[in-house]
């Protein structure tokens, strides 16, 4: 389930769970405890080298919340091969902006429950 990440991965996770942006927290507060989905999902949850947004084991999903920084062409490039190496341990990654969750809250889960529907039908 984190896939070899070590001791300073699970530590910066542990910060990062205590100082969750405002688009974090918004989609947390959708996500936890299987309010909408019937699976489970964790918040900032390492995997690796990387730490997570948001993951959901029993259908390997993982959800990232990118801010106004990933805009900039070498962040989205180092996006893309974290992208890359996160699909190497069989995991699907889906992306939302911070604007997406802040400001449309319902497209966002429409979506992030059509992914769930397509990686665990009924």
């Amino acid at each position: 389930m984190f896939y070899g990440a070590g001791s300073v991965t699970f530590e910066k996770a542990t910060f990062l769970r205590k100082n969750m942006t405002l688009a974090e927290l918004i989609l947390w507060k959708q996500l936890k405890d299987k309010k909408l989905f019937k699976v489970k999902f964790r918040r900032q949850h390492p995997v690796n080298i990387f730490i997570v947004d948001f993951y959901c084991h029993e259908i390997k999903l993982v959800i990232e919340i990118d801010g106004e920084i990933h805009l900039d062409d070498a962040i989205k490039n180092y996006d893309s091969g974290r992208t890359a190496e996160l699909e190497k341990f069989g995991l699907k990654v889906a992306r939302f902006s911070n604007d997406q969750i802040i400001s449309n809250i319902d497209t966002v889960i429409n979506k992030i429950n059509n992914i769930i529907t397509e990686l665990a039908p009924l």
